[in-house]
């Protein structure tokens, strides 16, 4: 008996957990149920169909997600036909949730697409999918056809074909396609980091698989955490395009000005400015103070440069582009390094924008 309830001791944080969960999305789904109280043919069916699959994740021992999509089926089956992939119970067993990012998850593991097994075979590798989240892709990220091997964002499919109707598909994996550590999450933020894709549906830029880039998203975390939340900002939104034109980028050195004020969109203003702020390679203040007075580095931005102007006196830092390096190696990795700057670098607006 004492071995039966350790085996189970892991599940007691994962079933308080997502009743707390439950009970918040079940009242959101039973206060839109009492403003119609109509029961059409459409909604049976809809309902017969997430009651189905919900049972067939049962029996796979998908019980997390057999009972999300019991009590809340609307936020999967949304459209009109549907790709499912449901995580193991296990993946939740250390995590805890905020109501929304599960929302979002559920929404990012959710294809608008009836892709049974043998349909995802025929996808050749790189080849992006369209999921409910926003503008969110998943790809598929390793296809074996022989031996019928599925990854997904670097995940196993696990458990293929758990249940397939005529508009739905329900595949079990052994991950989520995004983290689920709440610590590297903020509430509107891009919490799901998903590959880049152009408008082929072909892979730009797998941020999953950060052995060879630049982890963005670890440095947008640490600068919102760290009070330069607005560049941050601005950073975040014009991130995509600097993924799609510097593909084989490896390292960065970021100059963060103390205030930044970014717009509500991306803009070429924006692009340009947030750019000019970051050179192609990676350097310390050290090795910033050890280059001649003159020296031009490369930014982001084509045929633009930051200059290395030296200390303006001895007891002040070393000068770039006019600014100050007020707070030298404040954040860094093998890949990144930043640096507080004491204001924002003048940047002229790009040829196309109106003065």
């Amino acid at each position: 008996m004492a071995s039966f309830c350790c085996t189970r001791s892991w599940q007691a944080p994962v079933y308080f957990t997502m009743s707390i969960i439950l009970a918040f999305i079940a009242i959101s789904t039973s206060m839109r149920a009492h403003s119609n109280h109509t029961i059409s043919p459409t909604k049976i069916k809809f309902h017969q169909l997430s009651l189905n699959a919900s049972k067939a994740l049962r029996r796979a021992g998908f019980n997390v997600m057999a009972t999300l999509l019991q009590v809340s089926p609307e936020i999967v089956l949304s459209s009109p036909n549907a790709t499912f992939f449901a995580i193991q119970d296990q993946a939740f067993s250390n995590s805890s949730l905020p109501s929304w990012l599960l929302k979002d998850l559920l929404h990012y593991h959710t294809s608008p697409l009836n892709l049974p097994m043998e349909e995802l075979l025929k996808k050749p590798q790189g080849t992006c999918l369209p999921t409910l989240h926003q503008d969110k892709r998943i790809t598929i990220t390793k296809s074996d056809t022989k031996d019928s091997l599925i990854e997904i964002n670097h995940v196993s499919v696990s458990h293929p074909d758990i249940y397939l109707a005529e508009t739905i598909s329900v595949h079990g994996v052994l991950d989520p396609f995004s983290s689920l550590d709440p610590q590297n999450v903020h509430q509107g933020w891009n919490s799901i980091q998903a590959p880049i894709c152009d408008s082929k549906y072909s892979i730009v830029s797998d941020v999953l698989d950060s052995d060879n880039m630049v982890e963005w998203s670890w440095i947008i975390r640490l600068l919102s955490s760290n009070g330069f939340v607005p560049f941050a900002i601005g950073l975040n939104s014009v991130l995509e395009g600097i993924l799609e034109d510097y593909r084989g980028l490896n390292s960065v050195t970021i100059f963060v000005p103390p205030s930044f004020t970014p717009l509500t969109s991306p803009s070429p203003l924006l692009k340009r400015t947030v750019r000019f702020h970051i050179l192609s390679q990676r350097y310390t203040y050290k090795e910033l103070a050890s280059l001649p007075a003159g020296t031009l580095l490369r930014t982001l931005v084509p045929d633009q440069h930051v200059e290395v102007a030296g200390a303006a006196t001895i007891e002040s830092g070393l000068v770039v582009n006019g600014a100050e390096i007020v707070a030298p190696d404040i954040l860094s990795s093998k890949k990144f390094m930043i640096h507080g700057i004491s204001r924002a670098f003048e940047v002229a607006e790009p040829p196309d924008v109106a003065v």
